[in-house]
């Protein structure tokens, strides 16, 4: 339980960080989508959205990498720990995954559409 009640603080003071430090132009669209704690508190593993293609992505987390010993040492203030969790940013992927998945619901669904109305065409006389 008190994993989680980090891990919460640790997304909301991030998700501010991004607002704060990071400008649109530099780092895109960045968005905390999940942290998790380890049960002993020493590493915080922090799911990031990025919104743009591969290069982007790429630049974000490099962005990232190099501003991680400020943004572990304002998320040490934040949970007031006796030990600042290691931080490991990782590229969540679920929502490119998710506009994938309903592209090809859209195919199907349209797909399907056409040979219902192909049908409908055949029977009538």
């Amino acid at each position: 339980m008190r994993a989680e009640r980090v891990a919460s603080v640790i997304k909301e003071e991030v998700g501010r960080m991004f607002q704060r430090r990071f400008s649109m132009d530099e780092a895109g669209l960045m968005t905390v989508t999940d942290v998790r704690v380890t049960p002993d508190l020493r590493q915080a593993r922090i799911f990031v959205s990025v919104f743009g293609d591969a290069k982007r992505k790429e630049r974000s987390l490099k962005l990232l990498e190099e501003h991680k010993s400020a943004i572990r040492s304002e998320v040490g203030k934040a949970v007031r720990l006796r030990l600042t969790p290691e931080i490991v940013f990782v590229l969540d992927e679920s929502m490119d995954h998710a506009i994938h998945l309903e592209k090809i619901f859209k195919k199907i669904h349209l797909d399907e559409a056409s040979r219902e109305d192909g049908a409908n065409d055949k029977a009538i006389p």
